[in-house]
């Protein structure tokens, strides 16, 4: 006997016919799907069938695609320019930035996610990895400058015997008029001003040239 699929059974049966639908039941081997048979039944798997991304996998790589988006409206422009981006992305993302309607920016950041679905994401992903490990470079000599003002300011003399340690053969003369400018300038003022700017800049510079 054949085995056929039977329609309003909505599974296989054994047919008893050796005429699948003659018995009046619809069967879907017979009327829906002609590739079916006895030696290749509907529910088996075809190694070379490709039915491509699943649902949530579309879905998720669309949130990427999107957050990705969202993270090159917070670029400058000539960060944006430098990722050599398709003209219509590049517009669209800069016409996000000028919109202030909420509702209507979030429609611009759908659109821009929608774009970049078409682009190969992996370079733009890695050049806002090397930016933001440059931010945080940035960030560490910004704080560890700042640091070592405070420091030279509090402790005068002594801050700066263990920064020379640091750096040997720096103007230790130059380095005591800067710390007594900025302390006599914190003293009068209660802040930093020129002087104390001054101090910072020079040790961003010191640090800067430190491996």
């Amino acid at each position: 006997m054949s085995p056929a699929w039977c329609a309003r059974a909505a599974q296989p049966y054994n047919c008893t016919s050796r005429n699948p639908g003659a018995c009046g039941i619809a069967c879907r081997r017979t009327l829906r799907d002609p590739q079916v048979t006895p030696d290749r039944p509907r529910d088996s798997a075809d190694p070379g069938d490709d039915t491509g991304p699943s649902k949530s996998e579309r879905k998720r790589a669309a949130h990427a695609a999107q957050g990705l988006g969202e993270a090159l409206i917070r670029l400058r422009d000539a960060e944006l320019d430098a990722l050599g981006l398709p003209e219509r992305v590049s517009d669209a993302i800069r016409e996000a930035r000028r919109i202030t309607s909420r509702a209507a920016g979030a429609r611009q950041r759908q659109y821009i996610g929608k774009l970049m679905r078409d682009l190969d994401l992996e370079p733009i992903r890695a050049a806002l990895a090397a930016r933001s490990e440059q931010h945080a470079r940035e960030t560490e000599r910004f704080k560890r400058a700042e640091g070592w003002r405070e420091r030279l300011l509090a402790e005068g003399a002594a801050a700066l015997t263990e920064l020379e340690r640091w750096r040997p053969g720096l103007d230790r003369e130059e380095w005591t008029r800067r710390i007594g400018a900025a302390q006599t300038e914190r003293a009068r003022s209660g802040g930093c001003g020129a002087a104390g700017r001054e101090l910072f800049r020079a040790l961003r510079a010191l640090f800067d040239t430190m491996p």
